[in-house]
């Protein structure tokens, strides 16, 4: 990545930038003041100028994380309007995104995001509007709608990370048993929407 020419010039932008660089070469133990500095040929005092310490450079970044996941998840589900496709899309996204990007999507989901916080929020009401309108044909109750949305977060992002910890070991096309756990998904949907119980 491009180096600021000096000190001065260097934007919170920038540092993102550098470390997700170092991130993505690295891992996780890459996302450190020091490590960033060296990466932009400054030292570390320069960068608290614009993020306050290692908690608020990992904050930075994993809601810089966020916004480009939510970008590439609006890209690949431009023009899809089935309830299902939705859903389907969505997972597969979601799993390109994280195949794509290890590192940063194991940064990104192991970050809360808060309402209260103006970066997040945008993000959370993007994510919930997507899970309303994908389940909006089911006609849920609030209670149910809640536990369909952390049914399906559950699965997917559970699905990912014992993937990616490379313990789907079993013959078997994992990219199949992806696709039928989407289908079950929608199954399962039914299930919450048709049981009695709240």
């Amino acid at each position: 990545m491009g180096r600021p020419t000096k000190e001065n010039s260097l934007t919170p932008q920038d540092v993102i930038a550098a470390a997700i660089a170092c991130l993505d070469r690295e891992g996780e133990s890459a996302l450190g003041v020091n490590r960033v500095a060296r990466e932009l040929g400054i030292k570390p005092p320069a960068i608290y100028k614009h993020l306050d310490g290692n908690a608020a450079l990992r904050r930075a970044v994993a809601l810089s994380i966020w916004q480009q996941y939510a970008a590439w998840c609006r890209q690949r589900l431009n023009g899809v309007n089935s309830p299902c496709e939705m859903l389907k899309v969505g997972g597969h996204a979601t799993r390109e995104f994280a195949r794509s990007y290890p590192p940063r999507y194991r940064v990104m989901m192991q970050f809360q995001l808060y309402s209260e916080d103006t970066v997040a929020a945008p993000l959370i009401r993007e994510t919930l509007d997507f899970m309303r309108r994908v389940l909006q044909s089911y006609d849920l109750s609030e209670a149910k709608l809640i536990d369909a949305m952390r049914m399906v977060n559950a699965a997917i992002n559970g699905f990912i990370a014992v993937e990616q910890a490379g313990l789907l070991t079993l013959e078997r096309s994992t990219d199949a048993s992806f696709e039928v756990m989407l289908d079950a998904l929608i199954v399962a949907i039914q299930h919450i929407r048709d049981a009695s119980v709240e």
